[in-house]
Formats: structure tokens, C-alpha cells, sequence
């Protein structure tokens, strides 16, 4: 894959490196890029400014490294309004993927060093192009691991599921990249939710981080090293959170290093089909709805205007976790068995 396909990828724009690649675009080029330009690619509007804004982030010059994961993680929307965060520390629970190349040291003493920098950098940009897919923060690059967080500074009610979703999809983007050998390479991803404190950003481009006070981070390092190759795994508190939405493998009770209790580790085989979300995210009974009478009120009412033949349209609207598919199922299983 050259630069700009790389660079592509980092961004989640992999499918319009063909059309630089007729362009005969070079990574060094890219700096001189104009909006005209890209139009004439005939790449459309949201890409065009994702590019450009992404461009800035270059320095011009001819002589400049091909593209690291930096690039990447300034170009993302996460990034972008961590930088607009306010500089205080809060408290948040976050839901954190720590990612791990397999076989690098290895591989570091077998083959030359340019070599091996340039399979770490498609790897990072692998890694760095699906976090931000997912609306994941890429909060720190070491050598071939990967620090990512889910929660913050944006934060979406299925943060874990982003975050799982994203590590399988690593899983499989990796394995797919062949190594100098020509073997597919392999990864290993840890995942562990909790409340954590987070704070400022530290450092610049590839070295910047934002401040986490918490156990979740380590909790999520030591299983990616229980983790093998092309495997994720997460802990108890993370599955609670995913319902059955996932097929897991229990890995029973784990003993990990620095944390002080044993640690329920569950193996992540795939994800499952589902009719609906809502179905995928219960992991037993339905509790009792409380406090929606008049909604369920109103929609009985149009049930029964819609049985005596006038049609009606209802719709359920409110933020995300608020209950809306919930008072859409206890309508549902209320007029089933008259169906």
C-alpha cells in the first residue's frame, strides 16, 4: 500500500485512493492540493474538507516522512473537540481498548529497521483509521501498542459496543496485511470499562495523550496481554454493558498483574444477529415499565384508530438511552396475542 493509501485509510477515505493513484499523486504533493483539485477528483464535499483539513496538518515539505498515525489522530472529529474540551479535569466512564501488534520485537531483529517502521506504520494507520470510524479517541501511540478511548471527550450510549466493534475490526483489518515474510500479521486487543478522571492533553501529533486517573487503562492493557493472537477480551464489567449482542467464550477468573482482584475475562467470537438492537441488548427479563402511562396511553389509542381502519403514524422520539424502544416493546407484546 503507498503513502496516500495509507494516509487514505488513517482518515476512513480508503476507497477514493484509486483516484489519486490515476492522479499519479504523490504523498509530497499533497500539501499543494487545492479544493479545485479535489473536486476534479471527483471526490464529494464531506471528503473534500475532511482532506483538506487533514493537509494542514502537513508541512509542505517534499522531504517529509511518509504519513504516521499523527495525521490520523489530528484529522479526527475526536481530536478535534478534545482540543475544544475545557482544559479541567472531570469524571467520565470510559470504555478503553488497548491495541497490541504481535511479533514486532521479533521482527525487529530479523529485518532491516525501515522495514519494520514502515509495517508499523501501516498498522498504526489501520488501527487509527477504525477508531475514528467509530468515534473513538486515539489517545496514545507506544512503538506497536495502541491506546484508545470510548467515552471521551464524545460520549454515545453504546460506547462499548463501538469499542468492541472497533476491536474486531482491527482484528480482522490486520490480519489481513501481510508482514516482510509475507505472513498476515496478528493482533491482540484488551478492553475494560470504568470510571476514570480525565483531564488535559498532553504533548503534540503522535505523543499526545489525554491525562486518565483511573485502574481501567491498566485493567485494559493486561488483558490484551492474556489476549492471543487475533483475540480480544474484556472483562465482566464491559459485558454487562453488551447484553447478547456478542458471542463470548468465558475465560473464567484471571489473576493480572497490578490489579488487585481476580477478574472475570470473557473472549470476544463475534458479533450476533439480532432482529433489532433493543433485542441484542437484553441479557434477561424486561423489568416493569414505570412511568409511561401516557405515552403508552397515546399509542393505544392510535392502535385502536388504526383497527378501525384509519391509519395512523406514531413517532418515538427523545435522547439516546431515554427508554424509547422500551415503551415501543411494551406496546408491541400488549397487542400481540390480539394479532
Amino acid at each position: 500500500m503507498s503513502d496516500v493509501a495509507c494516509w487514505l485509510a488513517a482518515l476512513g477515505l480508503e476507497k477514493y485512493g484509486s483516484a489519486f493513484t490515476e492522479a499519479e499523486i504523490e504523498f509530497s504533493d499533497l500539501p499543494q492540493l487545492s479544493a479545485e483539485d479535489l473536486k476534479e477528483l471527483g471526490l464529494p464535499v464531506g471528503p473534500r474538507r475532511r482532506i483538506q483539513e487533514a493537509i494542514k496538518q502537513l508541512d509542505g515539505s517534499p522531504d517529509s516522512p511518509a504519513p504516521g498515525p499523527a495525521i490520523a489522530a489530528a484529522a479526527s472529529p475526536a481530536a478535534k473537540e478534545a482540543r475544544s474540551t475545557i482544559s479541567e479535569a472531570e469524571r467520565r466512564q470510559l470504555t478503553v481498548m488497548f491495541v497490541d501488534l504481535v511479533g514486532s520485537t521479533e521482527m525487529a531483529t530479523k529485518v532491516d529497521p525501515e522495514v519494520v517502521r514502515d509495517v508499523i506504520t501501516r498498522y498504526q494507520n489501520t488501527v487509527a483509521g477504525v477508531v475514528t470510524r467509530h468515534e473513538g479517541f486515539l489517545a496514545r501511540y507506544m512503538g506497536d501498542g495502541v491506546l484508545c478511548y470510548f467515552g471521551w471527550p464524545r460520549a454515545n450510549d453504546d460506547d462499548a459496543e463501538r469499542t468492541v466493534r472497533a476491536g474486531l475490526e482491527i482484528i480482522a483489518s490486520v490480519r489481513n496485511t501481510s508482514g516482510p515474510d509475507g505472513v498476515s500479521l496478528a493482533s491482540r486487543v484488551g478492553i475494560a470499562t470504568g470510571v476514570v478522571i480525565v483531564g488535559d492533553l498532553i504533548g503534540s501529533g503522535a505523543s499526545e495523550e489525554a491525562a486518565v486517573v483511573g485502574e481501567t487503562p491498566n485493567l485494559a492493557a493486561r488483558l490484551q496481554g492474556l489476549a492471543k493472537p487475533n483475540q480480544l477480551v474484556l472483562p465482566q464489567e464491559t459485558r454487562s454493558l453488551l447484553g447478547n449482542m456478542f458471542e463470548l467464550e468465558p475465560l473464567g477468573a484471571q489473576r493480572l498483574k497490578g490489579i488487585s482482584e481476580a477478574v472475570e475475562a470473557y473472549a470476544v467470537i463475534a458479533e450476533t444477529a439480532r432482529e433489532s438492537r433493543f433485542d441484542a441488548r437484553q441479557s434477561g427479563a424486561l423489568t416493569p415499565i414505570v412511568g409511561r402511562e401516557q405515552e403508552l396511553g397515546l399509542m393505544r389509542e392510535r392502535w385502536a384508530r388504526a383497527k378501525a381502519g384509519t391509519g395512523q403514524m406514531i413517532v418515538v422520539s427523545g435522547e439516546a438511552g431515554i427508554g424509547k424502544s422500551r415503551v415501543t416493546r411494551a406496546l408491541v407484546d400488549e397487542i400481540a396475542p390480539a394479532m
